[in-house]
């Protein structure tokens, strides 16, 4: 973390600079300015905005320009800094995009585009606005994040934040002025995110004074302040310059340049991610990151293990089940297997699987046995004594979903049909507690498990932090032996403690995830499978045996 506070002596300096650079016109080569329109965006149809584009004048063809983007326009006196700034090879040589938010048909898009808590914005910049300047202007843009970064003041600030945080591969570099984390559409809630997720590769520059806003949507210095305080307890390369200004532009002006060159400080060398909390190293181990297991699938899912530490998992499209051996070498286990949904492994080296209307079990040679009939499962979990749990699907006509119990004899029966849209199913450590995702709420449900296998004192009782207004998109879980329950979500892997909080979030390179195991010889791998591809990755911690 580093303060720009020690620059309060230096602010005549700071504020003759773009008049300094535009004297020394003669000896700072000045880059070329134009202003457009684009009207293509399928990310926001029927949108319409401006942008202007700054070419430094060492602009090489045979060369990917480093860019930066700007959200309102042009601002901090950009151009000129550049100028200045690429001269002296304090940045590199850098396209300038200075872009407006997008109107439609008269409605106003910018909270919609800049305060939204989603990835929208960063995919228009970098899969249309930015491809399409690269080719319709015919320059040579560089499509790295770290050569990328990208600024705005208020709403436009948040704005940048968010870009490089839902994709780093994109932007890197952050310049928030008077940052609007507050609440038009979520932003409040940065701060726990930034202290819970796995740190990401981004470098970030706050500037705010403590004249800005107070009202309904927050107090601006406060939550600025507390931005900063959240990076730099989770290890990220932060700056802040804090001033008595109010909710404008001036002191981030005079500091802009400043902040540039260190934003820009190193490169080409990458921007490394920070350390993360305490949590998050009681589970992940330095250096390992997630890796792809071999093999494309149409949708994995359910991934298991048995006592050996061997994975299973599914593919329904596919009609196929996988077996990861203990040497990393993943073949087909069964074909023709009813488009199976979900899989657990149990006592006695079983392997069942939900198939259609049926619950099944498989031996380790794949001699499969019906269990029970007339149950549209969806998950399966399996207890010691050889009790099944089994989510179901909506019947036909009906709403909401069940969740049942099937002893080994094959009989069934209903312990819970309240359920709106139950997902998956898994017991904690002990067994003591079943624990149900439902896809409509941001809660898992925990029930104490009776000696008999009935559940009691249901409760919702795991907290999961949302990237939407209305549910976590929980699905699979998994537990470790230190009383931690993993949960599949859109954000990632949500990891929580016993008390029912979530210590931190893991998320995975595609941003897909649907079910979780550990497994491994040792039992310390983290399997997950994401759609298409089924990662894996080395954890400090370790799972526990059926």
């Amino acid at each position: 973390m580093v303060s720009f506070r020690m620059l309060a002596a230096a602010a005549v300096l700071l504020s003759g600079y773009a008049l300094a650079a535009e004297d020394a016109s003669n000896a700072v080569p000045k880059g070329t300015l134009s202003t457009h329109t684009f009207d293509q965006s399928k990310v926001f149809p029927g949108t319409q905005r401006n942008y202007t584009l700054y070419v430094p004048k060492q602009y090489d063809p045979a060369k990917p320009a480093c860019v930066h983007v700007n959200q309102d326009g042009v601002g901090f006196n950009a151009p000129v800094v550049f100028d200045q700034l690429i001269h002296e090879k304090a940045m590199p040589v850098t396209v300038g995009v200075f872009v407006t938010p997008g109107n439609a048909a008269g409605r106003g898009n910018r909270s919609f585009e800049y305060d939204a808590m989603t990835d929208d914005y960063v995919r228009f910049l970098a899969d249309e606005l930015l491809p399409y300047i690269a080719k319709t202007h015919k320059l040579n843009l560089s499509t790295d994040g770290n050569d990328r970064s990208i600024a705005g003041t208020s709403s436009g600030g948040i704005c940048a934040f968010t870009a490089a945080w839902e994709r780093p591969a994109a932007f890197t570099r952050v310049f928030s002025n008077v940052g609007s984390f507050g609440a038009h559409r979520g932003g409040y809630v940065y701060p726990a995110l930034v202290r819970k997720f796995e740190p990401k590769p981004i470098r970030v520059f706050l500037q705010d004074g403590s004249n800005d806003l107070r009202f309904a949507y927050g107090d601006w210095w406060a939550a600025n302040q507390e931005m900063e305080q959240a990076l730099t307890y989770s290890g990220y390369e932060v700056a802040h310059s804090w001033d008595k200004g109010g909710h404008e532009m001036t002191f981030a002006t005079k500091v802009f340049p400043e902040a540039m060159r260190w934003l820009w400080k190193d490169w080409p060398k990458p921007i490394k991610a920070g350390i993360g909390s305490a949590y998050l190293q009681q589970v992940l181990l330095p250096g390992e990151t997630w890796k792809p297991v071999a093999g494309r699938y149409r949708d994995a899912t359910s991934p298991t293990a048995n006592g050996k530490g061997e994975v299973f998992f599914c593919d329904g499209p596919a009609d196929k089940i996988y077996k990861i051996g203990l040497d990393g070498n993943v073949s087909v286990f069964q074909a023709g297997c009813q488009h199976a949904t979900g899989l657990a492994c149990g006592p006695g080296g079983l392997l069942y699987a939900i198939a259609g209307d049926q619950v099944v079990a498989y031996d380790a040679d794949g001699k499969r046995t019906t269990i029970a009939q007339g149950v549209r499962g969806r998950r399966v979990a399996v207890g010691a004594n050889g009790i099944l749990y089994v989510t179901s699907r909506a019947e036909e006509g009906a709403k909401g979903s069940k969740l049942w119990l099937i002893t080994h004899a094959g009989e069934k029966g209903v312990v819970d049909a309240d359920l709106a849209c139950a997902q998956s199913v898994a017991f904690t450590s002990d067994q003591r507690f079943l624990c149900v995702t439902d896809g409509s709420m941001h809660q898992v449900y925990s029930y104490l498990v009776q000696p008999d296998g009935s559940l009691a004192y249901k409760q919702r009782y795991y907290f999961l932090h949302v990237d939407t207004v209305d549910s976590s998109g929980a699905d699979g879980m998994c537990a470790d032996r230190d009383g931690r329950v993993y949960v599949a979500t859109r954000m990632g892997v949500q990891v929580c403690e016993a008390s029912g909080q979530t210590q931190c979030i893991i998320p995975t390179p595609n941003g897909k995830v649907s079910g979780l195991c550990i497994a491994g010889p040792q039992c310390d791998t983290l399997y997950a499978t994401c759609g298409d591809t089924l990662f894996q990755r080395k954890v400090r911690t370790h799972g526990v045996r059926p």
